[in-house]
């Protein structure tokens, strides 16, 4: 009796730790399913975040900065904008706006010159960064760029030879001849008014169509106009007429980067609130054209 029972205890206790064994085991696979499936689902979660990443478009911000230069179209022949000293070297107004930019970022200014109709087709291209050149807004660039602040305040101008008289204001254009670069704003204008446009890169050709009678007109920056006769004083032209409004200079920068497009505006704001913009337009212009009238 004694025997019989002490083997059905061992029978009891043996069948509880197999119960027991196989509870633990349940419990460590429940356990290991739980984990596999978080780690799955964290897995997951990293893949979809790093193929976001992939497929987001870099900013030209982190492009600017890994390169550590800032590549800055402009034409290199527009007086006091953009245009070579007597020792050569690259100097105007835009000029010293673009260097401030890269400053601001922290990388070096490197400067493609291009004639105004190939600076577009350069940054589309993607071989400059930016276009620094006295470029106004207009609906068709917008529909490919994103632009900064306005840097600049500027009237529009109308210069005419000394002796005509036939001149005296904008709406006089209509049927005549005027010296412009068929592309660019104040072009555009000039046909506006309905004037016959001929195609000049430079004030000092305007000038010289004027004096040679081959043009009637040129309507211009003002700041073009005034650096033009003070280096010229004695050039027989006159202004006869100026726009009551003005048009200003911006940063036009490629759609798409919008940090990019912040710190050049951060770059200006730096610019402006040092004095530096009034200073550098003094020096060009020898007026300041950087605050709004």
């Amino acid at each position: 009796m004694n025997g019989k029972m002490r083997k059905r205890g061992k029978i009891r206790w043996t069948g509880l730790l197999l119960a027991a064994l196989l509870a633990a085991v349940s419990l460590c696979a429940c356990g290991s399913a739980a984990s596999d499936a978080q780690d799955a689902a964290s897995a997951q979660t990293a893949a979809a975040g790093a193929s976001a990443g992939e497929s987001s478009e870099p900013d030209l911000l982190d492009t600017v900065l890994e390169r550590g230069t800032l590549i800055i179209g402009t034409e290199g022949t527009y007086s006091p904008n953009s245009y070579h000293d007597e020792s050569g070297a690259l100097v105007g107004f835009d000029v010293e706006v673009a260097e401030g930019i890269a400053q601001h970022l922290g990388v070096e200014a490197q400067f493609m010159e291009a004639e105004w109709d190939s600076l577009f087709a350069a940054m589309d291209s993607g071989r400059v960064d930016i276009v620094v050149n006295e470029v106004e807004y207009s609906e068709d660039r917008a529909e490919k760029y994103d632009f900064s602040q306005p840097y600049t305040y500027v009237h529009g101008a109308l210069m005419v030879a000394s002796d005509n008289e036939d001149i005296s204001g904008f709406e006089d254009l209509a049927g005549k001849r005027a010296a412009q670069n068929l592309t660019s704003s104040w072009g555009k204008m000039a046909e506006s008014y309905g004037a016959e446009l001929v195609s000049v890169d430079s004030v000092s050709q305007c000038v010289e169509l004027l004096l040679s009678g081959r043009v009637d007109a040129t309507l211009n920056a003002e700041t073009a106009f005034s650096n033009y006769l003070s280096v010229n004083p004695d050039a027989a032209v006159k202004i006869v007429a100026e726009t009551d409004s003005t048009t200003s200079s911006l940063v036009p920068v490629p759609k798409g980067n919008e940090r990019f497009l912040a710190a050049v505006n951060e770059a200006l704001d730096e610019m402006r609130e040092s004095g530096r913009l009034s200073e550098i337009s003094e020096k060009y212009f020898g007026i300041d054209v950087t605050q709004e009238n």
